[in-house]
């Protein structure tokens, strides 16, 4: 806590000193979709899989500020309506910056009437961001929270350790959870081909509502990050300073690891684009305590400069993606993704179920105004992982940072199907989701691929590896929301919640039904549609 305090304070130290950026969006798939009928238009070759990005600096402009500055009339109000309804708490602007100031209230109570228990939120944020110039811009956010989480994610906490996508959990009253949360970024765009962003916060690469190359899933990770695009290419590099925790450790240490990013997204025409990504996993200490001499060659930012290395004696893991779309008309875009976390030609292309065969993919349909109703959006997609992908020979090296998966929540060896419809008129929004899933837990201490902190050189068995092996278990996930949008700025809102899940195998049947209510703020995006981490 006290390392991100003195961060929060060196950021602004940089923001009083440095010159002139487009304003920072944090992403979140409930926001970013309401501009799909801008962001997957045929008329532009927008780059849309590398997200947040920056819609001062993008064709999303007019339809951005429209959404974040919905129900300002221009007419005169009282300073409690103005700061209620249309603007920051503190909001100040100069013709050369911009600085802006929010409290982030998330209060929440329900009920879990499968398990009668009363659930409950209590979380207070504070975000401050602003730009200087047109090429600088900065956010910093800060949470502390308390909440009583329905038994399904009590469960995953107390097996994980940390509160999903947020932060470690201490726990109080027997049964809740006390956590802080902070996020903070820096950007600057020198000239407009490329920007150069620092801070502490979370990178989403796809098109999906998921991603299995990297999502904004785990908690949020120190990163330097470079973005350049030049005409109808963006490239990122991005390096990360991450998290090994006790609690999913093999050897149960608290260790550091990095990671090396890069993104290559290529617009081909206005339908068409391809993206290729790698990533490289590293530890800075060993399974003996000692610690390694820094590889210079991981500065590099070229793409695929670090060959393929899982099955030779280099030490760090690395993955490889690649990114696909197309669109069909206006907004509706087919898109999908590949993961390959091994490849050993002889099993790849066999089929006897080696567990080299480490690999994932994803393929999904989304679109603005189904069935010709405007703002009604729409998103159908499947994800896939075979046994033992995102895992490593050493659990500090698998696909993770602070004990949860950096791609898809559910680990490996699963199958998804999951749809998503959201529809906003005035200020209401409605969202619901429908999840199906199947996949396999490790049962009687056999290693059968979804945890991706088990190392995969002891598998359960070396051949006939498929799918869903293990403790089969399937997944029914239903939630719906109403909120009523009381101040777009920061996403101020009423919400009322409810979910249905049932979590199914030969050892345990799981439910769930809930109905919640509470006010509600921020943009972040927080996931509770998880599977089980382990059986219980």
């Amino acid at each position: 806590m006290k390392k991100a305090l003195c961060s929060i304070l060196l950021l602004f130290l940089i923001i009083n000193v440095a010159w002139s950026q487009s304003e920072y969006q944090p992403y979140s798939y409930q926001f970013y979709q309401k501009l799909d009928e801008d962001i997957y238009s045929i008329q532009t070759r927008e780059h849309t899989s590398l997200k947040p990005y920056f819609p001062v600096d993008s064709l999303l402009k007019n339809h951005y500020d429209s959404l974040i500055n919905y129900g300002s009339d221009q007419k005169p109000h009282s300073w409690e309506y103005r700061k209620l309804f249309n603007e920051h708490l503190i909001d100040v602007k100069s013709p050369g910056s911009t600085f802006y100031v929010d409290l982030l209230p998330d209060f929440v109570i329900g009920r879990d009437f499968s398990s009668k228990q009363t659930t409950s939120i209590t979380s207070l944020g504070l975000q401050a961001g602003g730009t200087v110039g047109n090429k600088f811009s900065y956010y910093i956010s800060g949470y502390q929270s308390s909440a009583i989480f329905p038994e399904y994610i009590s469960t995953y906490i107390n097996q994980v350790g940390i509160v999903p996508g947020q932060a470690y959990a201490k726990i109080y009253q027997n049964n809740g959870y006390d956590w802080s949360y902070i996020t903070a970024a820096v950007s600057y765009t020198p000239v407009k081909y490329l920007n150069i962003t620092a801070g502490r916060d979370k990178t989403f690469i796809g098109d999906g509502y998921r991603s299995m190359l990297l999502s904004d899933y785990a908690s949020p990770y120190p990163f330097f990050k470079l973005t350049a695009t030049l005409g109808n290419v963006r490239y990122m590099a991005m390096w990360t300073y991450m998290n090994d925790p006790q609690t999913t450790s093999q050897y149960g240490i608290d260790r550091k690891k990095f990671g090396v990013f890069h993104y290559l997204d290529w617009n081909v025409n206005n339908r068409l684009s391809f993206g290729l990504f790698d990533n490289v996993i590293g530890f800075f200490t060993d399974d003996n305590g000692k610690k390694r001499s820094f590889d210079f060659n991981y500065i590099n930012p070229i793409i695929l400069l670090q060959p393929q290395n899982n099955s030779s004696g280099d030490p760090d893991k690395s993955l490889l993606g690649l990114t696909s779309k197309y669109k069909i008309s206006n907004g509706v875009t087919v898109y999908g993704q590949f993961a390959l976390n091994e490849f050993r030609s002889v099993d790849f292309f066999s089929s006897d179920g080696s567990f080299a065969n480490k690999y994932g993919w994803q393929l999904g349909l989304r679109g603005p105004h189904l069935f010709g109703i405007k703002n009604l959006n729409f998103l159908v997609e499947t994800n896939n992982a075979k046994p033992y992908t995102y895992s490593a020979r050493s659990a500090i090296e698998n696909y993770s940072d602070n004990g949860e998966p950096l791609a898809h929540p559910w680990g490996a060896n699963f199958r998804e199907l999951v749809g998503l419809l959201n529809y906003s008129y005035k200020r209401f929004d409605f969202s619901g989701e429908a999840d199906f899933g199947r996949y396999g837990l490790d049962v009687n201490g056999l290693n059968y691929g979804k945890d991706i902190f088990d190392v995969y050189t002891s598998p359960a068995r070396v051949y006939g590896n498929y799918t869903g092996q293990g403790l089969t278990t399937t997944l029914v996930y239903f939630e719906g929301k109403v909120a009523f949008l009381l101040n777009p700025k920061y996403n101020l809102r009423i919400e009322l919640g409810g979910i249905l899940r049932n979590e199914k195998n030969n050892q345990f049947n799981d439910k769930t039904s809930m109905l919640t209510i509470g006010l509600r703020s921020s943009f972040r995006q927080l996931y509770a549609d998880l599977a089980s981490f382990k059986t219980h």
